[in-house]
């Protein structure tokens, strides 16, 4: 497994993963397909310019073609005047759940964010009932802070608040 940059071709698996109802059953729903062709266009320039970190999840490197979801780390406003956190987030395609890409793109990711240093402690909100995504987080060593309410797409989802310090939390392997 490798992770690389998003790219503008990877309309098709932003499509498949947004626009889906199994996939954002977690999410409050599909999001319509208008709109993915410029939220990829804005993807691609955010991680080309450094600003976040939005990574395609590639199983194999004899298919870099081939994507199994992304991972993602950004840095926003917390919405309630305490400031920016930082984020992550992740979503693994049907076809390659359940193989383990999904801990093993966070970890990576967050190993990065240790090395790189800048982004401190990172925050991620999966939703309570998804029950791999919180797993992932209590295998990788985040701290469960609680439940709370988070608004995406203008949806607001009941959500579990994990936090994890990569320079802190993760160990070197």
């Amino acid at each position: 497994m490798r992770l690389r940059d998003v790219r503008g071709d990877d309309v098709d698996a932003y499509v498949r993963m947004r626009c889906d109802p199994v996939m954002m059953g977690d999410l409050g729903g599909p999001l319509p397909r208008e709109g993915i062709d410029d939220k990829v266009r804005r993807d691609v320039r955010r991680a080309a310019a450094d600003v976040d970190w939005i990574k395609m999840i590639v199983p194999d490197a004899a298919a870099p073609d081939v994507v199994a979801g992304t991972v993602t780390l950004w840095s926003h406003d917390d919405g309630g005047g305490g400031g920016a956190v930082t984020e992550i987030g992740w979503m693994v395609l049907p076809e390659f759940q359940g193989r383990g890409l999904g801990g093993l793109a966070v970890r990576t990711l967050l190993e990065q964010a240790r090395d790189d240093g800048r982004w401190g402690v990172v925050h991620a909100f999966p939703a309570t009932g998804n029950g791999p995504s919180n797993a992932i987080c209590r295998s990788l060593g985040f701290r469960f802070v609680g439940k709370c309410p988070v608004t995406f797409a203008d949806r607001v989802l009941r959500t579990n608040h994990w936090t994890v310090d990569p320079g802190r939390d993760l160990t070197r392997r």
